[in-house]
């Protein structure tokens, strides 16, 4: 929990830093297109932190104007849950857990620089903590809201993500931190 508290904690002092600063209003023009390559810290909830303490992943964006202040996005990238160890006293641990997002989304802009973002999508599991019987993998509905702050180059967003199939729902905390570009 103090883990959780500490990575909260930054991402809004980053938060405050950015918003802190003297940027241009950030509007979404109508009809553009932009790139952005982001890293992610991910704190696993539900039944993932039972067996994950934490997660990294990269992503990467594409995002179109719609309007001055709405975008569609489509987010792909690779998340891995490393596992922690079973049990006190024992050096064995949970095998990690891979996941690659293909998620659809919208960002709306309600002040400058600030936006709400909702996501949904599919998660592809390359590694299973729960594997099949028969060796597949399974795949995981996304539902993710979050907020964010862009400028001209730098986006930090803050959401929850739900993964939900097969019997087994779980979560996840992400702060990303992205850099973009207009194509």
């Amino acid at each position: 929990m103090k883990t959780m508290t500490k990575i909260i904690a930054g991402a809004f002092t980053a938060l405050a830093i950015f918003i802190g600063t003297n940027v241009k209003a950030q509007t979404v023009p109508k009809d553009a297109l932009r790139f952005g390559i982001g890293v992610e810290g991910l704190l696993p909830t539900g039944n993932l932190h039972d067996i994950s303490n934490v997660g990294i992943g990269g992503t990467a964006r594409l995002q179109y104007g719609i309007a001055d202040n709405l975008a569609l996005t489509l987010t792909s990238g690779y998340y891995n849950f490393f596992g922690k160890k079973i049990g006190d006293g024992t050096d064995v641990k949970y095998p990690s857990l891979g996941m690659v997002p293909v998620k659809a989304g919208i960002k709306a802009f309600f002040t400058n620089n600030l936006y709400f973002g909702a996501e949904v999508g599919a998660g592809f599991e390359t590694k299973d903590f729960y594997a099949n019987a028969d060796g597949s993998k399974n795949t995981k509905l996304i539902l993710a809201p979050g907020l964010g702050y862009a400028s001209k180059s730098w986006d930090v967003g803050v959401r929850y993500e739900n993964y939900s199939g097969q019997s087994n729902n779980y979560g996840t905390v992400g702060l990303r931190i992205a850099y973009g570009f207009g194509l």
